[in-house]
């Protein structure tokens, strides 16, 4: 192999890696309004909030009373 095809092979292997570190999901509030994240949401216990990535890359929290439903793209 030549230098040039063993380094985009490794370009390939590590954006496809990346690739599938990321999970989108859609939280659907409860007055029907949806919330796109980068990745799933994680739920705070002792605060009682999901913490979360919009897709502008923000940080972002919603209470749990407010969510209905988190499902995974």
């Amino acid at each position: 192999m030549t230098r040039q095809t063993l380094a985009s092979l490794f370009i390939a292997l590590g954006l496809s890696t990346l690739a599938g570190c990321a999970t989108p999901s859609v939280i659907t509030l409860n007055d029907g309004s949806e919330i796109q994240t980068v990745d799933v949401p994680e739920y705070d216990d002792e605060a009682g909030f999901y913490e979360f990535e919009q897709l502008d890359g923000k940080p972002a929290r919603i209470n749990k009373d407010e969510v209905l439903s988190v499902k995974e793209l």
